[in-house]
């Protein structure tokens, strides 16, 4: 070690291991998210300068400890957060779900937040009056009343002046009634593309100009049905695909701007877009008034009524902890190198690298395995049983 140490590359990669420790600390300390991990970033560089040096000599384990050093620079990069300060950040949905976590979660990290809910007077918004700081606007906005859009844009416009607004989360949606995308009525389709995708755009449009004046961000909530096409979500999942295309044509042309923009693609988790029980009859009923008689010959009253318990029981396969999905949206807003694309929760990333990187045929067969247990239309299943007998 002696050797090493007294030649001029061994001081050299003693000199870059020091440099090296010192600014992954200073990159741990501006970030919250590597708090907890302060003391693993400062000893870390140093044991590696010192492996290098001994195993590989002075040489060659320079070489070794810079490669390394610049893959933990990236990584580090990625995982540095800008500080909050009194970044301004509008959310549109926050009624309830994730929406209404998101605005409770940045308000208590000092973001001035925007919270756009769908009722002003109702019990989501009057929580958030009640248990926010008074950082926090609630905001008349139905994202498909574009007089709405606009009156939340100059209120916003107001109260952030000449700084701009720092986040729009497009996080407003809704699902619909999850059947076999044949039964599923046209006006279920054009209600889907209405909110999930046309309001998310038109919101985009209308707060755009703030966004360029902070070079800030601009988060859509997609789904992970909007990255890869899952049964009884047709309406619903073509919608969120297309918010998640329009996510991605606009990351590369806002680039220029200076504001960057990510979709967020989450697995299950519960958030109550499935909505009240009413709504459910609601949509039951409509579905059924708009099935053709030899549709619904084709699948049974069986299979029909299969749908509305397949529905109730959604909530009860998904994760109530909503802080990955939460933890995706700040790292969008604050990242100083943000990903484009989000996949926070149980199986989602799995889920989409097997439709990516695998044969279609594996991927179909892999869904239907997990979907084995759901009925089948009253149709095929005769037909089932003709051919065993």
């Amino acid at each position: 070690m002696d050797a090493l140490t007294s030649s001029p590359l061994g001081w050299l990669c003693a000199g870059v291991t020091a440099l090296f420790g010192v600014t992954v600390l200073y990159v741990a300390k501006r970030s919250p998210v590597e708090k907890a991990n302060v003391l693993v970033w400062r000893v870390l560089p140093a044991l590696l300068g010192l492996l290098c040096m001994a195993t590989l000599g002075a040489g060659r384990g320079l070489v070794v400890f810079c490669a390394a050093c610049l893959i933990f620079s990236m990584y580090l990069g990625s995982r540095a957060l800008l500080p909050v300060g009194d970044k301004a950040v509008l959310i549109t949905g926050s009624d309830t779900g994730i929406g209404h976590a998101l605005a409770k979660y940045l308000d208590n990290l000092g973001f001035v937040v925007f919270a756009g809910v769908l009722n002003k007077d109702g019990p989501g918004a009057e929580e958030l009056r009640r248990t926010c700081s008074q950082r926090l606007s609630v905001l008349q906005l139905d994202i498909t009343n574009v007089t709405q859009i606009q009156e939340a844009y100059l209120e916003v416009s107001e109260k952030v002046q000449n700084t701009g607004l720092w986040g729009v989360v497009n996080n407003a949606g809704i699902l619909g009634f999850p059947a076999d995308g044949e039964l599923l009525p046209m006006s279920m389709y054009r209600q889907c593309m209405e909110v999930n995708f046309f309001g998310a755009v038109e919101v985009s449009k209308i707060f755009l100009p703030l966004l360029r004046k902070s070079q800030g961000r601009l988060v859509n909530m997609s789904s992970l049905a909007g990255g890869i096409p899952l049964p009884r979500l047709a309406a619903y999942g073509a919608s969120k695909a297309a918010l998640s295309m329009f996510s991605g044509v606009m990351r590369q042309e806002l680039s220029k701007w200076g504001i960057k923009v990510a979709a967020i693609h989450p697995s299950g988790f519960r958030t109550g877009i499935q909505g009240t029980f009413d709504l459910w009859v609601k949509q039951e009923k409509e579905l059924m008034e708009n099935l053709p008689a030899d549709t619904r010959q084709d699948y049974g009253e069986d299979y029909l009524l299969g749908l509305k318990s397949y529905f109730q029981r959604m909530p009860m396969s998904c994760d109530a902890d909503l802080s990955p999905v939460l933890t995706a949206i700040l790292h969008a807003l604050l990242a100083e190198r943000p990903h484009g694309l989000y996949t926070p929760g149980k199986g989602a990333y799995m889920l989409l690298c097997i439709f990516c990187y695998f044969p279609l045929w594996f991927y179909d067969f892999f869904i239907s395995k997990m979907l084995s247990s759901e009925s089948v239309p009253r149709a095929l299943g005769t037909e089932a049983e003709s051919k065993n007998l």
